[in-house]
């Protein structure tokens, strides 16, 4: 039987199974708990926007939560992040390969009107492998955001105030342009130049490319690696 009267609003991603964890712990520990899950694109549903509680917790959610439904969390709004404070925005753990990054992370930190830009509550860190790539960092990096999110909603079934990092976001959130810039491949680039980028962005379907000709050509899946 859940423990708290805590009131929830949970926003997620549609069918992530790291996400489906996360709503269940919560239905599992809160009485209230209203949950809306979506895809890029979809409308914030007319249950999160009548919504007024103590908490909304955002986990992965495609949507930029609006600022009148911000001020009706009495308690917090709150995000987890999947990368450190030095990569907000979008495409992060891309722009981390593509940087060489040695070191990962994600956070968890109060939403502001602006993406990513709130006071963060908690980071945590783990190294990245010369031999990641994308696929390795980003399910890494969804382990590790799990455990964040049970840290921090356990300290709220304690009933313990949320901790207050002293990290603080380091640059401004990358865009949406910056990061569909990543993924094209120009003749004039050198050979360093195109592997950090086939390695920063090479996932399933997405793939970097080049156009010649008024063609575009495409990286074929699963061909990352020079042969």
């Amino acid at each position: 039987m859940p423990t708290s009267d805590a009131s929830i609003l949970f926003l997620g991603k549609a069918e992530d199974p790291y996400c489906a964890r996360a709503l269940d712990f919560c239905r599992r520990n809160f009485r209230h708990v209203v949950h809306c899950l979506g895809k890029w694109g979809d409308p914030l549903p007319e249950a999160a926007r009548n919504w007024e509680g103590d908490y909304i917790v955002s986990y992965l959610s495609r949507w930029v939560v609006p600022p009148d439904l911000l001020r009706r969390a009495r308690k917090a709004a709150f995000n987890f992040h999947p990368a450190p404070p030095e990569y907000p925005g979008i495409g992060c753990n891309n722009f981390a390969l593509y940087e060489g990054a040695t070191e990962y992370g994600v956070t968890c930190h109060h939403m502001a009107a602006k993406v990513d830009t709130g006071p963060i509550i908690a980071v945590r860190r783990f190294p990245i492998y010369p031999t990641d790539d994308v696929a390795s960092l980003l399910q890494r990096t969804y382990d590790h955001q799990i455990v964040l999110f049970y840290e921090i909603m356990s300290l709220i079934l304690a009933g313990k105030e949320l901790p207050r990092s002293e990290e603080t976001w380091t640059r401004p959130p990358f865009t949406r342009k910056q990061f569909n810039e990543l993924f094209r491949i120009t003749p004039d680039m050198d050979a360093d130049e195109i592997a950090r980028r086939v390695r920063a962005v090479s996932y399933g379907p997405w793939q970097p490319y080049v156009e010649l000709g008024g063609y575009r050509f495409e990286l074929a899946p699963g061909k990352a690696n020079k042969p």
